[in-house]
């Protein structure tokens, strides 16, 4: 257990670039140098944590732990993996509130976004790698990819991984004669998840207090955003920057700024909009903030995988379900490049920004630089350039 937990801490600290960039880290880390489970189960596991609302990346590491220990094993995997990038943006928090940095100048950033743009073209292109072997898994990667640009709502990926699972099964001979009632459905997990979803609600419209209405906030965008943390930052800023005002659009700009070189999950900026939407409770506010933040994003999924993973170790052998995680998969390679358009757009497009988004993906295809230094070397040209 404590092997398998210090590499997840190792990963923790060193997974810069979003989902596509950790799923390629648990591909080398816990399948190609520890073995705790194999290519195929990866795959699996990255299928069933897409096709369910909430953080992916934190669904499959928490879901290996699952797999691995049961749920104790499970909730440290968590603790862990959510710990580095959650207590950074917390400090952050408090470091903006505390030096009132109400229009911040943070020009060290300036070269973060063309440098997660970098990042998530080098996810796509590992994403491709993995998933994108046959004809029809083009079809759907490049039916995702337009999709993720055309649309401007996150409702059409459920939609889109339904379709990517049918599409693999029409090309897949499927045997629906192998398909057997599922046993021992732990509903109790279910109305566990949904029982703390109306108790928040019902808490937050009774009292009106900040911090039970930002734990229902948080805990319902968790339970319906689909696509990771860049569907979710805007959803944010609409709820908590244009909506309720609890912070200004520079705190909020600040957050993502420095999000992009924080590691771990991007769902982490939940833990900075809600402590610094305590701002007004000042520093143990604003801690408080942030504890609420982290444990409202990262519940309800974690609920989902407790619900779902044992009804998934039965299902997963059914021939249509299994075939339709190859469609998934591809499915999903498509939302990384429409990720990577997405980030783009706001990136101006001059002489340094590109030179920063095309130098940072020669050293991620080039090199065996570690990410860190990748980041770092960012940092240091917004100083000095």
């Amino acid at each position: 257990m404590g092997k398998f937990l210090l590499d997840v801490f190792i990963i923790a600290i060193t997974g810069f670039g979003g989902p596509q960039i950790h799923f390629t880290q648990f591909h080398r880390k816990l399948v190609k140098k520890r073995n705790y489970l194999t290519d195929e189960e990866l795959k699996e596991l990255n299928s069933l944590c897409s096709m369910l609302p909430g953080p992916t990346s934190t669904q499959t590491i928490t879901a290996i732990g699952y797999k691995r220990g049961g749920p104790l094993l499970a909730f440290l995997t968590l603790f862990v993996w959510a710990l580095p990038a959650t207590f950074i943006m917390t400090a952050f928090a408090i470091v903006v509130h505390t030096y009132d940095l109400d229009n911040p100048r943070l020009g060290f950033l300036k070269y973060l976004q063309p440098m997660a743009v970098a990042f998530i073209i080098f996810g796509a292109y590992k994403f491709r790698e993995l998933f994108v072997v046959r004809i029809h898994h083009w079809a759907l990667m490049i039916m995702a990819a337009v999709a993720g640009i055309w649309f401007k709502t996150p409702y059409y990926i459920p939609i889109a991984l339904f379709i990517g699972g049918v599409v693999s099964n029409l090309f897949k001979r499927t045997d629906y004669h192998d398909i057997r009632p599922i046993k021992n459905i732990g509903w109790n997990k279910f109305a566990l998840w949904i029982g703390i979803f109306l108790i928040s609600a019902l808490l937050g419209a009774l009292t009106k207090n900040k911090a039970f209405l930002l734990f229902e906030n948080t805990y319902r965008y968790g339970s319906i955003v689909f696509g990771g943390g860049h569907v979710l930052i805007p959803m944010m800023f609409n709820q908590f920057v244009e909506f309720k005002q609890y912070l200004t659009a520079n705190e909020f700009l600040a957050g993502v700024g420095i999000l992009q070189a924080v590691p771990g999950p991007v769902f982490s900026i939940a833990t900075f909009t809600c402590a610094m939407a305590m701002k007004e409770f000042n520093t143990m506010g604003q801690l408080l903030g942030g504890v609420i933040g982290t444990t409202g994003i990262f519940l309800p999924g974690i609920l989902l995988i407790f619900f779902v993973y044992p009804l998934w170790n039965q299902m997963k052998h059914f021939s249509p379900v299994r075939n339709a995680i190859e469609g998934i998969n591809a499915t999903s390679a498509g939302f990384v490049i429409s990720s990577a358009w997405l980030l783009f757009q706001p990136v101006e497009v001059n002489e340094m920004n590109m030179t920063v988004l095309l130098g940072t993906l020669f050293l991620l295809l080039a090199t065996k630089i570690p990410y860190p230094l990748v980041v770092v070397l960012c940092i240091i040209t917004g100083f000095f350039f």
